[in-house]
């Protein structure tokens, strides 16, 4: 009879174990949406009891173990083309929309109070502009006191999606860039120090005067760092805040024939922030039941999860397009 009893309770608590386990849901990628999505997973494991496991490793690594079938769901801020996706067996939706800020550490220049536009921003990241009181950098700001001092530029060092907003916005705004760079999550950069994920970038410019580096606009908030107002194409100049992200959102052509796949860069709009984008989730085709688990926390935050998103001067999806992303899933997740 002990026998029989310690068995069953050996049986229960094994149950037990594999019914927790699987209230693990592992998705891994994109640093630019990190502080959003572990507010978001925190809140709905109180609410569910389910824990969301996201690891911040850069779009480049997501695309990579939901390729390979390693995590439940991979994370990219850069959109995946429809005939990327069918190779690889993948489904691609947006989950949020925010900005991609330079950031700068410029002892006594207080935060949005130095303006860049396209073809500095363009000329400092090749190593053309070297100094903070350079002509083109005078020109766009002359009440200030720029030093003579070098610029120390710093970027990714690893697949990042947010670098392939940060290029792809260079890209259009400048030709040089494109043809001698290009954009992606990973570019052959002509100057500059390396940083690993969003953090590390922040870090780098946190310690280190007179340096200029591109992060996710919370990132910039969260740590303090000083950012830098930006010429748009409408010719306006315009700080990085939460309504410039709105309006350039309004412009994005989220399509779910091309699964949603589109850029927000460079978008009209009189006070449109130039570096805006989205952030996507990646799902493995067959992976049919994981993936109604991934929807759900999604479908979740899509209906509670706006004011968190918006608190983080993250931009949530308009109406119709979550509309449109439901069915989308119900067309390809059975």
């Amino acid at each position: 009879m002990r026998y029989l009893f310690f068995v069953c309770a050996v049986v229960l608590m094994f149950t037990v174990t594999l019914a927790h386990s699987a209230e693990m849901i592992n998705g891994a990628g994109a640093t630019f949406p990190y502080p959003l999505y572990s507010s978001w997973a925190a809140d709905y494991h109180r609410v569910t009891g389910i824990k969301i496991n996201y690891q911040s490793i850069g779009s480049g690594g997501g695309i990579r173990q939901i390729t390979e079938r390693t995590v439940h769901f991979g994370a990219s801020d850069m959109a995946l083309k429809p005939e990327e996706l069918e190779k690889s067996k993948l489904l691609q939706f947006p989950a949020v929309i925010g900005g991609v800020v330079p950031i700068v550490n410029m002892p006594g220049i207080p935060s949005n109070t130095l303006v860049l536009d396209g073809t500095t921003m363009c000329e400092i990241f090749l190593g053309e502009i070297k100094q903070w009181n350079d002509p083109k950098i005078k020109a766009l700001n002359p009440n200030l006191n720029l030093p003579a001092k070098p610029i120390t530029v710093v970027h990714r060092s690893d697949g990042s999606g947010t670098t392939a907003i940060f290029t792809h916005y260079l890209s259009e705004v400048c030709k040089k860039w494109e043809n001698s760079v290009g954009y992606g999550t990973s570019v052959n950069w002509k100057t500059g120090l390396g940083g690993k994920g969003n953090e590390g970038v922040a870090n780098y410019v946190k310690r280190t005067p007179y340096s200029i580096g591109y992060v996710e606009f919370a990132y910039a908030k969260q740590n303090k760092l000083s950012t830098v107002k930006l010429k748009n194409k409408a010719g306006q100049v315009v700080a990085p805040v939460f309504e410039s992200f709105a309006e350039a959102a309004a412009t994005a052509d989220l399509n779910p024939k091309k699964h949603f796949y589109t850029w927000i860069t460079n978008a009209p709009g009189k006070k449109a922030w130039p570096i805006t984008g989205a952030t996507y989730i990646l799902l493995a085709r067959e992976k049919t039941d994981v993936n109604k688990s991934v929807i759900k926390f999604f479908d979740w935050a899509f209906q509670n999860g706006d004011s968190t998103a918006k608190k983080l001067d993250y931009v949530p999806l308009p109406k119709s397009v979550k509309d449109n992303i439901r069915a989308y899933w119900k067309t390809y997740i059975k």
